[in-house]
């Protein structure tokens, strides 16, 4: 099959690669060069660079409604336009472009998590279970009929960034399997229902402070969301400190028992070190253990590290 690719991030690469395995891709939209890094230098998209390694035409738009940008993509022939990751809205006169339509690639089942941040939302929740849907775009957002859809479960330990990639490679086997049963007319889009819609706003880096009145549980989930980014963090002595791997110590733990020095701690104070763990009281119920963090322009260290030559005991973090 002809097809045409719109994605950007790392988390498009396994479809385009899965495509250019299987398929003729007949070109490659991806955003404009974007400044990154401390030089904010602009930088190619991973989508772009993959593009250009492979010889593939590319195109880089502000935006899908200029006439002689939708004139190239009409250009490339294309029987299906695979969306994944992309960044803009597509309108009308690109939906309808490809005979087969717009197929999207998006990491939730739908219509749970809508939206920009599908990934690290389901974990914020605690949902236990989440997958990969293969969508006909629609004028709406993540509203489009539903193709296939492949489940895949939330371990304990998953990030945002290795579920990301678990729901990447997931996704670029689905898409294959989708566009099979689309050559034999032997797929046909479902409406998705209209009960369980939820919206998965865009993280925001003023999501990335703890707040030590909530419970362990969620705060743990917010460590684990928000790897890689925007990270966890807190504050030591008004410094930031960033946190990247915490556990849950419920209060009734041996090492909370052993460690606390009073029954009313602050929300934030810091009970002690134990096997590899600051523990720090949360709250609305139980206690952080730290095990892994980052001092402002410093390394990812242990907290072992982080508390030698220092009494942590007592002080509070945020």
């Amino acid at each position: 099959m002809r097809v045409a690719f719109a994605g950007t991030p790392e988390f498009a690469l396994p479809a385009l690669e899965a495509l250019l395995g299987a398929h003729d891709v007949a070109g490659v939209l991806t955003q404009p060069d974007r400044p990154s890094g401390r030089g904010r230098a602009l930088a190619a998209s991973p989508v772009k660079r993959l593009a250009v390694a492979r010889g593939l035409a590319l195109l880089q738009p502000a935006t899908l409604r200029d006439p002689a940008v939708l004139a190239a993509l009409a250009a490339w022939q294309p029987e299906a336009l695979v969306v994944v990751a992309y960044g803009l809205m597509l309108p009308s006169a690109v939906l309808t472009l490809p005979r087969l339509g717009c197929i999207n690639i998006h990491a939730s089942l739908l219509p749970r998590w809508r939206g920009a941040a599908p990934v690290q939302r389901a974990i914020l929740a605690g949902d236990t279970l989440t997958g990969v849907t293969l969508m006909q775009m629609d004028a709406g957002l993540d509203t489009g009929p539903v193709l296939l859809t492949r489940e895949w479960p939330i371990g304990a330990g998953d990030t945002g960034g290795s579920l990301l990639a678990a729901l990447a490679t997931l996704g670029a086997a689905t898409l294959l399997e989708a566009l099979a049963g689309l050559a034999r007319a032997a797929l046909t889009a479902r409406p998705q229902s209209s009960e369980g819609i939820t919206y998965a706003a865009k993280i925001l880096k003023a999501e990335a402070p703890l707040d030590w009145t909530h419970d362990a549980m969620s705060l743990e989930r917010q460590v684990r969301a928000f790897l890689p980014w925007p990270v966890a963090e807190t504050t030591l002595d008004g410094e930031r400190l960033r946190i990247h791997a915490a556990a849950v110590f419920p209060d009734e733990s041996p090492a909370i028992v052993h460690l606390k020095s009073q029954e009313n701690e602050l929300s934030g104070t810091i009970v002690g070190l134990h096997d590899g763990f600051l523990l720090v009281r949360c709250g609305g119920g139980g206690y952080l253990g730290l095990q892994r963090v980052q001092k402002a322009g410093g390394r990812v260290i242990e907290v072992a590290e982080l508390a030698h030559n220092l009494k942590l005991a007592g002080r509070r973090l945020g």
